[in-house]
């Protein structure tokens, strides 16, 4: 009883507020957090001498807390690597996880709206902010063309 207790705790792993399946090996479970891609997190298993191939669920809880721990400050990854280089507020070098990378985002736009900047401008307009064209590709996901009136029925003849 105990042993089938044990096996459904280990089917889902959570690190850093992620759930992830057990069967999953450390490298490609590491990508299902938010911030961190398949060579990022190839970077981590080198630097913290984490075995790629092993399943997650077969890591102890206090390697998983330490796992976290180092997930956290990203010290021996190489600052390349980091998301957020030069940070606007600290100006440290550090990479953001999780929820936090879409709030930063989202505050990084609503700093260059408020003070005006070109990209500020363009992400307020919905136009493409990286110089790409604009005479066609852009217009995903909204409505083009003309919209012609709907027929008034009922009316008289």
């Amino acid at each position: 009883m105990e042993r089938e207790q044990a096996k459904q705790v280990r089917e889902l792993i959570r690190i850093m507020n992620t759930d992830i399946p057990g069967h999953y090996h450390v490298r490609y479970a590491l990508t299902k957090i938010k911030g961190i891609g398949v060579n990022l997190s190839h970077a981590i298993c080198a630097r913290y001498n984490l075995d790629e191939e092993l399943p997650i669920s077969k890591m102890g809880e206090a390697k998983v807390k330490e796992l976290e721990a180092n997930l956290r400050s990203m010290k021996k990854v190489d600052g390349w690597m980091l998301n957020r280089r030069k940070d606007y507020e600290t100006g440290e070098d550090i990479h953001i996880l999780t929820t936090d990378l879409k709030f930063r985002t989202d505050f990084d736009v609503k700093r260059m709206q408020k003070v005006r900047s070109y990209k500020g401008m363009r992400h307020a307009a919905g136009l493409p902010v990286r110089g790409q064209r604009t005479k066609a590709h852009f217009r995903k996901g909204r409505a083009v063309g003309v919209s012609k009136k709907k027929a008034v029925t009922g009316g008289k003849k």
